[in-house]
C-alpha cells in the first residue's frame, strides 16, 4: 500500500514548475530529489487545454498500459513503464503536483497547458525485477498488517514533515533572488539610516575615551 510523502511532494511540484514534458533530470543524483530515499521514480501527465485536467484521468491512462505489460515475459509490448511504478511492490510512499503552464509545456504544447508530476519512493521500474509477486496468497509476505489485500505498516505509513526544499526548485531561485537584489540592500540602508539616527540624536553614543 502506498501513503503519501510531503518530500515526494515537494519534488514532484518543483519539477512540475519547469513546466517540461520530461522525466526530472535530478532522479538519479542521491538526495537531490528527497531527503532519505535512496531512489525515487517518477511519472508524468499533461492536458491541453488545462480544464481537461483530471488526476483520476491522469491515473487511470498509467493503469490502461497494464493491456501493454506481461507478466508472464516481464515486458513491454507499447509503453507500459507508468503502470510497473503505480504497481510496484516495493513503492511505498507517493508524492504528486499538478502545475499551470501559461506558456505552454515544453516538448508538448505551446498552448497553455498544465502538468502533473506523481514521485514514488523508493523508486521502481528496476531492470530484471518483476513489478510484484504472483505466488502466495494475498498479504502472505506482509510483516505487519493487510488492509484491502495490501500489506501497510503503521510505522512506515506514518506521515512525516521535512525542513527541505530541492536546490534545484525554481522557487527557491526566485526567492534567492529577491533576498540577494532586494532585502538584503534594503536591510543594509535601513541600518545605516538607523546608526545616522541615533549618532545624530545621540552624538555620544559612539564616543569612547
Amino acid at each position: 500500500m502506498q501513503s503519501w510523502d510531503e518530500a515526494l511532494a515537494v519534488t514532484a511540484r518543483a519539477w512540475a514548475r519547469h513546466c517540461d514534458f520530461q522525466h526530472n533530470i535530478y532522479l538519479k543524483e542521491v538526495q537531490r530529489v528527497h531527503p532519505t530515499f535512496h531512489s525515487v521514480g517518477e511519472n508524468l501527465w499533461t492536458a491541453y487545454p488545462p480544464s481537461s485536467f483530471s488526476v483520476k484521468r491522469a491515473i487511470q491512462s498509467w493503469v490502461n498500459e497494464s493491456k501493454d505489460y506481461s507478466y508472464q515475459r516481464n515486458s513491454c509490448t507499447h509503453v507500459c513503464g507508468h503502470y510497473t511504478q503505480v504497481v510496484w511492490a516495493n513503492s511505498y510512499k507517493v508524492g504528486c503536483a499538478v502545475q499551470l503552464c501559461p506558456n505552454g509545456v515544453k516538448t508538448f504544447t505551446a498552448h497553455e497547458g498544465a502538468i502533473f508530476v506523481c514521485n514514488y519512493g523508493p523508486g521502481g521500474n528496476v531492470i530484471g525485477r518483476r513489478p510484484y509477486e504472483t505466488n502466495g496468497a494475498p498479504c502472505s509476505r506482509c510483516k505487519d498488517s493487510c488492509v484491502d489485500r495490501l500489506c501497510c505498516s503503521k510505522e512506515r505509513d506514518i506521515r512525516r514533515s521535512y525542513n527541505w526544499t530541492p536546490d534545484w526548485d525554481p522557487a527557491s531561485r526566485s526567492k534567492n533572488f529577491v533576498d540577494v537584489l532586494i532585502v538584503r540592500p534594503v536591510v543594509l540602508i535601513l541600518t545605516c539610516i538607523s546608526a545616522y539616527a541615533v549618532h545624530y540624536l545621540y552624538p555620544d553614543v559612539f564616543c569612547y575615551e
